[in-house]
């Protein structure tokens, strides 16, 4: 399979980009907007025609190229079917398949950064794509845009921790320089989850982060229930 992490330097976002070698076909996760030119250059590079860009959840800090994308190459779009964003092609919940080529992600809801969040696992189970439920030793927080301390607790370790221990896992955002860890690391060293930490435990840090707003949250959040594109364009 061909796989590649792709950063955006502004907002510490990260955008995967995954083919079939054999079929040409791929997906991408989470694409930017200001990085569509980008995309499209490895996709002609490669030999890869895009067949879906797949949301992890309606962002807030930036703006998708999902729209962009499928206006360009006239791939489909993905998005949870509790993210408000009826503009996608497919809303997607618990035992969705994205099927590129010879290759799939099951999809599995994992809410409580927002209502609307996924995480993408490829189907042997050895990639997930957590988009902000789960990072690199944190994750997403649960302060506004329906969040819940409690349901992402639960959503991480039902749907994340459930996964085999050598699973590795992509974020959506790394603030320090990290690319990927697994599933065994963050359950023993993840400072907020890790170490057999209770919900009443993450409840407790989650409530003490007094973190201020997303610069771009008035802008993003609407633009991005549109797929990146104002609602005239949506389609």
């Amino acid at each position: 399979m061909i796989f590649r992490q792709l950063f955006d330097r502004d907002t510490c976002t990260y955008t995967y980009l995954l083919g079939d070698e054999e079929t040409g076909d791929a997906v991408l996760i989470d694409p930017v907007l200001e990085n569509v030119e980008r995309d499209l250059q490895f996709l002609k590079e490669l030999g890869l025609t895009l067949r879906y860009v797949c949301e992890t959840h309606v962002h807030a800090d930036h703006v998708t190229g999902a729209g962009l994308l499928r206006q360009k190459t006239g791939c489909k779009t993905c998005v949870s079917r509790n993210a408000g964003a009826e503009c996608a092609d497919r809303q997607v919940g618990d035992g969705s398949l994205v099927e590129f080529g010879r290759y799939g992600l099951e999809v599995r809801e994992t809410p409580g950064h927002t209502d609307g969040c996924v995480t993408y696992v490829l189907q042997d189970h050895s990639m997930a794509f957590t988009g902000d439920t789960l990072f690199i030793r944190g994750c997403g927080r649960t302060d506004f845009q329906q969040g819940s301390a409690e349901r992402l607790y639960r959503s991480i370790h039902d749907a994340i921790f459930t996964l085999p221990d050598e699973c590795r896992i992509y974020p959506g955002h790394d603030y320090k320089g990290r690319t990927v860890s697994t599933v065994a690391e963050e359950k023993q060293f993840n400072p907020r989850l890790g170490g057999g930490k209770s919900v009443e435990d993450f409840a407790a840090i989650m409530a003490a982060l007094d973190l201020a707003p997303p610069a771009r949250l008035e802008v993003s959040v609407p633009a991005n229930q549109n797929c990146g594109l104002s609602p005239a364009l949506a389609h």
